[in-house]
């Protein structure tokens, strides 16, 4: 009997492994997504004849969609379980880069291209709420922290994702060449990923059994009435403290580093690298931090360390001293996004419709942020406006309280397996 139980732990432990890693996969294919049209932004430009204002609406619709998907991860994953909801989703998105692709250099169709942005938004703010409650499962199953691990591979992945698009650049590979290869890669490695991720859905807590009959109106009253929790709403400032600033540091950091700083443009690229490495470093090696000293601690920690980082930043005057500064930024907004997706799955019942409200939170930071800095620095100048990033990480400090484990809350529970 005891060899008999041996072997179905085991086996236990071999298909939570299994599905860790294809959550893993799943993270890395999201940041390969999001970074594919970034570097070729010029060469849409050119061959669609449009200048910077209407680029900057066609990017809109990324945002728009986001939204439209946001509120569609829930019923997605209640009506169709996590295996077929995340493998729909990433066909939606690989197709979706495809029409982007063929309305740049084949079709030369703004509308077509702006529809493809649209669906790609939607299918990257589904599957990131989708892969944040799998992640928080994992996390279950295995008893210990693993999200900031998984936000690593989404960092890893864009990074991947942006030096495949500046390479497709540099060599004159056409977008369309570059977009449909994309997309048949992620269809390539969606099909073998899924058949490691259980069957059924995690979108309602192990404790509560929502009705399965509830209708899409239902729904989203459900969703809307977790904007009125206390808790998740706190958790929701601590993302939007990190993610402000990461976007923050994604639009400006080199700019600032070139014009307010006096640095070549070289050393301002390297800056940006370094932060890159820095937030994804931060993110690997988080999760034992967690393990140790918690949830809150660890982030007080990180974000009070960007606080510093962005007040360096700001008056450093030799460039190693910026550097430092750039480095604790990348720690300081490294830990706020995965740890809140945790606190906020577990924060109550139906975990999806509470990711994605705090999800929700942190993309109209990083989206909207980026852009209220530029809108201070017209009348402050671009360092002086960087303060507000360094008063929100010390907002998102004081609310980091809120990522406290519920009572009730097991860590390391089993989960079910099926």
């Amino acid at each position: 009997m005891a060899a008999v139980t041996d072997t179905a732990t085991s086996q236990d432990r071999h298909a939570l492994v299994r599905w860790r890693n294809a959550i893993i996969v799943a993270f890395a294919l999201g940041g390969v997504t999001l970074s594919t049209w970034g570097p070729r932004l010029p060469s849409i430009r050119a061959e669609l004849g449009l200048d910077t204002g209407q680029i900057g609406l066609l990017l809109a619709g990324v945002t728009v969609g986001s939204v439209a998907g946001l509120l569609s991860s829930t019923p997605l994953l209640t009506a169709l379980g996590a295996r077929r909801a995340l493998g729909g989703v990433l066909l939606l998105i690989a197709v979706a880069i495809a029409v982007i692709g063929l309305g740049v250099d084949v079709f030369r169709s703004v509308p077509l291209v702006g529809i493809g942005f649209v669906v790609v938004g939607f299918g990257v703010g589904a599957f990131d709420v989708m892969i944040n409650v799998e992640g928080s499962a994992i996390e279950r199953g295995f008893g210990r922290t693993l999200m900031p691990l998984l936000h690593a591979a989404w960092s890893a992945g864009a990074a991947i994702g942006s030096g495949i698009g500046a390479a497709c650049a540099a060599i004159g590979i056409a977008p369309a060449a570059q977009f449909v290869g994309e997309a048949v890669l992620i269809a390539v490695i969606a099909f073998p990923m899924m058949r490691a991720i259980p069957l059924g859905s995690r979108a309602t807590s192990e404790d509560h059994d929502q009705d399965p009959g509830l209708s899409v109106g239902e729904r989203v009253r459900g969703w809307l009435r977790g904007w009125t929790d206390l808790r998740l709403l706190m958790i929701g400032l601590v993302m939007l403290g990190a993610e402000l600033g990461e976007g923050s540091a994604n639009n400006w950091l080199t700019l600032a580093t070139k014009e307010d700083h006096g640095q070549t443009a070289a050393v301002a690229a390297l800056f940006f690298t370094a932060f890159a490495i820095g937030e994804t470093g931060a993110r690997a090696l988080g999760g034992p931090l967690v393990d140790r000293f918690g949830r809150v601690r660890t982030t007080r920690a990180t974000t009070a360390l960007g606080v510093v980082g962005v007040v360096l930043f700001i008056l450093g005057g030799s460039p190693w001293l910026i550097l430092v500064g750039v480095l604790l930024w990348a720690v300081g907004v490294s830990m706020g996004f995965p740890l809140g997706m945790s606190a906020a799955a577990e924060s109550g019942t139906n975990p999806a419709a509470r990711v994605s409200v705090v999800a929700s939170i942190g993309y109209f930071a990083n989206l909207a942020g980026p852009p209220a800095i530029g809108f201070i620095a017209e009348g402050t100048g671009l360092l002086t406006a960087l303060w507000l990033v360094a008063l929100l990480l010390a907002t998102a400090f004081v609310a980091s309280g809120s990522l406290r484990p519920r009572p009730d809350t097991v860590r390391g529970r089993p989960t079910h397996i099926a």
